[in-house]
């Protein structure tokens, strides 16, 4: 699977808002105790199981704290590692290695934590059509490294945020008076400002469902906190006329059962929300 590379604007951004955080006037560890022209060699090793995922946010810190780097990359984004591993070695100033390591390694840890989880929500249903979508639910400012670590695992990304995706919610129908009132405003609006945007429509219940077939209008109903068999119920309804999707409490241990229904879609938040990051370490070699 290929997956596309990282905005440069936005990693660039990132990367100076991390350095930032963690460094402001300086490192003054590094600074008192090594020379300002000592060179060191560091690899990233790997102490855990999982896929790895942050190469390309590695290499442009590196870059970044030293222009003259030498970034060797043995392992890619997206390979299955085990503990004892090397993904890189990097060779550059020390002071600079020195600053950039913790960056590195709290994005490449999160990171490869998402990916880990995506692929085995990914495995779990191999062979079926559903497709594992991620949510909204990501650490603000990294969003797009989440997102990037989910495609990286083998699931889909969802809408990247409430600009770009019509997603009519409980409080949105609760709020707007109704079903019908929602949906007919947000074609209104969506006219008004001459934009192209698909619509979701959450359902709660099959009487909710069954309204918003008869109102039409929209692309993809959203199944909220179904079971198995009202998922499977509430695909036979919707007999293919808009894509259907799951959502609400799904886990890697239903995640198969749902999938199975013939629902096209299975949003799962904690792809990103409740994630262990995979142990990573940088170590400079003597």
């Amino acid at each position: 699977m290929t997956v596309s590379k990282l905005d440069n604007t936005k990693l660039s951004a990132f990367i100076k808002a991390g350095l930032q955080e963690d460094v402001k006037d300086g490192d003054h560890t590094s600074q008192a105790c090594i020379p300002t022209s000592k060179r060191s060699t560091a690899k990233l090793l790997v102490k855990d199981f999982g896929v790895l995922a942050g190469m390309e946010v590695a290499r442009a810190v590196f870059e970044y704290v030293d222009p003259e780097v030498e970034f060797n990359p043995l392992l890619k984004d997206g390979d299955s590692v085990s503990e004892g591993d090397i993904a890189f070695n990097v060779t550059c100033n020390t002071q600079a290695l020195l600053k950039a390591e913790r960056l590195v390694l709290n994005t490449m840890q999160r990171m490869s934590g998402i990916a880990t989880h995506s692929r085995r929500y990914a495995d779990e249903v191999e062979g079926l059509e559903t497709r594992i979508l991620d949510t909204r639910k990501t650490t603000p400012l990294m969003r797009f490294l989440e997102k990037q670590a989910v495609r990286i695992g083998g699931c889909t990304n969802y809408r990247s945020g409430l600009y770009d995706r019509i997603m009519i919610k409980d409080n949105h129908v609760d709020a707007a008076g109704g079903m019908k009132n929602a949906i007919n405003r947000t074609h209104a609006y969506l006219k008004e400002n001459n934009l192209d945007l698909k619509i979701t429509v959450e359902v709660r219940n099959l009487v909710e469902l069954y309204d918003v077939l008869e109102i039409g209008g929209i692309d993809r109903i959203m199944l909220d906190n179904f079971e198995v068999p009202l998922v499977k119920e509430a695909v036979a309804i919707v007999n293919g006329r808009f894509e259907t999707e799951a959502s609400g409490g799904i886990n890697l241990h239903t995640v198969r059962k749902y999938a199975e229904t013939g629902v096209g879609f299975v949003s799962v938040g904690e792809l990103t929300h409740s994630i262990k990051s995979l142990d990573l370490s940088l170590k400079i070699k003597k």
